[in-house]
């Protein structure tokens, strides 16, 4: 040993000493995960009051991004002028051909089964009134809210209406408060099964009963005896009903009778229709004819939450029954035959005939990634496990822009542990492909897609409806915690703001 290391001897750490550092090494971690989580919660908040607009990250999918003269955080090209979305409107000086007045409220009803529920209604119902028009026709609505504290909306599900109609709170117009109106207004273009309900804290109304359905038929009578709405919904606190009816309902028919049934999913999880007693069609899928559908027997049919199929039934003499499960519409007999659910599901992929497309969606424009997962993390401050867009979730997620005219594809990806409903406002998408097969019937066109857990789907449309558009999962509680996002058009931009100091809660 040198004199220097005799003078200066190596002091081996002691065992307080490797405690002491590691004390030290904890509290770098600890401070490291305080700040990285008080940066993500902080990141997390929204100011009081925001625009649809900025509360994304622009996904141009390709093309460029033009967003307006302003450009709302988005960047990119700035377009010489600007569309207000409250402008997208029918010809304001035709004359309506159907005119509705719904009044909301807040009240306690009986259904017509007989249970009582605290409920929202319109016109002193639930569900509210059946609007039917012909192809072509001006619908009006005159939206009276009498009662409903929050404030409410009617946006129509799968009528791809302009924009200005959509009935979107904070994006399309403000919520309308007690004493408060809205009149929306709408040419009813393609014939079909639809249904309206609220977009103002659409989970709790929609759920409670602000609701109903609207059928628009085509221009030539139909050829069926028997035409009728069956709605599905689950109102808290009762067990699954048809038009407020819990169990059977039965509709009158003669035997030999052509029914056309029209199924409505308004609950926010997916279900199954089968027919007992006779084969059915598949004639429509989201308020879209299926090309040449064949008859079908032995099979049950999946409806995604918000989405409606209709099916044709020639009815026997010993009558028909179409069935849900805990529920079932009766048809021509009370005492119609009744049987579990095949086991086998109708595939829409391979259904009907194939029939040529008006674009060709192998030249896109546009081309996104809507990706599902699940993350910890915080939404608006909120701790807890949320859905993500592409990994993001809050103000984080893609906001996807189009042009008009554009052609645009999307896949679908689900890796979140749950299905999906996926919703697109003010358009319908063609399904091209699911889990990478190729669709081989009809052109299966829907506006309410149920993707499931390690589901993929390739879809199309046209961006031919100019708007601020919402597109989410109609599981709605599933929107309120965050899978929701937008399709934002060139150009157009909205006044309404969303935000706690808003008053619009739309999801």
């Amino acid at each position: 040993m040198s004199a220097d290391e005799q003078q200066h001897p190596t002091r081996r750490p002691t065992g307080r000493d490797r405690r002491r550092l590691a004390r030290s090494i904890g509290l770098l971690i600890a401070a490291a995960v305080v700040v990285a989580v008080g940066t993500a919660w902080w990141s997390s908040l929204r100011p009081d009051t925001y625009s649809a607009m900025a509360m994304g990250v622009a996904d141009p999918g390709g093309g460029a991004v033009v967003v307006g003269p302003t450009d709302h955080g988005h960047g990119g090209h700035h377009s010489a002028t600007a569309t207000d979305v409250t402008t997208l409107v029918a010809d304001p000086d035709r004359a309506a051909d159907v005119r509705v007045e719904l009044v909301a409220r807040a009240e306690r009803v009986t259904l017509p089964g007989g249970e009582q529920v605290d409920a929202f209604t319109l016109n002193g119902a639930t569900p509210g009134p059946e609007i039917r028009a012909r192809q072509g026709e001006l619908v009006e609505v005159l939206l009276r809210n009498e009662s409903v504290g929050r404030g409410t909306t009617l946006h129509w599900h799968g009528v791809d209406v302009p924009a200005a109609m959509d009935g979107v709170a904070g994006v399309t117009q403000d919520a309308v408060p007690p004493g408060g109106t809205f009149t929306y207004r709408f040419v009813a273009e393609d014939a079909g099964t639809y249904w309206y309900h609220a977009h103002q804290v659409s989970h709790a109304q929609v759920r409670g009963g602000l609701f109903g359905a609207i059928v628009i038929e085509p221009t030539a009578p139909g050829a069926h005896d028997l035409d009728v709405v069956a709605q599905l919904h689950t109102y808290p606190g009762t067990s699954r009903t048809i038009d407020g009816t819990a169990g059977d309902v039965v509709r009158d028919a003669q035997a030999g009778a052509l029914a056309r049934v029209r199924v409505v999913n308004t609950d926010s999880v997916p279900t199954v229709m089968w027919v007992t007693g006779a084969a059915f069609r598949l004639l429509a899928i989201d308020g879209t004819d299926v090309h040449e559908p064949t008859e079908v027997d032995g099979r049950k049919v999946a409806i995604a939450a918000g989405g409606r199929v209709d099916l044709e039934v020639r009815i026997p003499a010993a009558g028909a029954r179409v069935q849900a499960p805990g529920v079932s519409l009766a048809l021509g007999a009370a005492d119609a035959p009744a049987a579990a659910a095949p086991e086998h599901v109708l595939d829409p992929l391979a259904y009907g005939s194939p029939a040529p497309l008006a674009f060709d969606p192998a030249q896109p424009d546009r081309t996104f990634a809507y990706d599902i997962g699940r993350l910890p993390g915080f939404l608006n401050g909120r701790p807890g496990i949320w859905w993500t867009i592409n990994g993001r979730m809050g103000g984080d997620v893609p906001m996807y822009m189009v042009s008009e005219g554009d052609v645009v594809t999307m896949r679908l990806t689900n890796a979140s542990g749950d299905v999906h409903p996926m919703h697109l406002h003010g358009h319908h998408v063609v399904v091209l492909a699911r889990n990478g097969v190729p669709a081989s019937g009809s052109p299966w066109w829907v506006d309410s897609l149920d993707v499931d857990h390690g589901e993929t789907y390739d879809v199309a449309f046209v961006a031919d409806n100019p708007g601020v558009w919402m597109d989410h999962c109609h599981n709605l509680p599933h929107a309120v915690e965050g899978l929701m996002t937008h399709v934002m058009y060139e150009g157009v931009t909205t006044p309404f703001l969303l935000g706690g100091g808003s008053g619009n809660e739309p999801e």
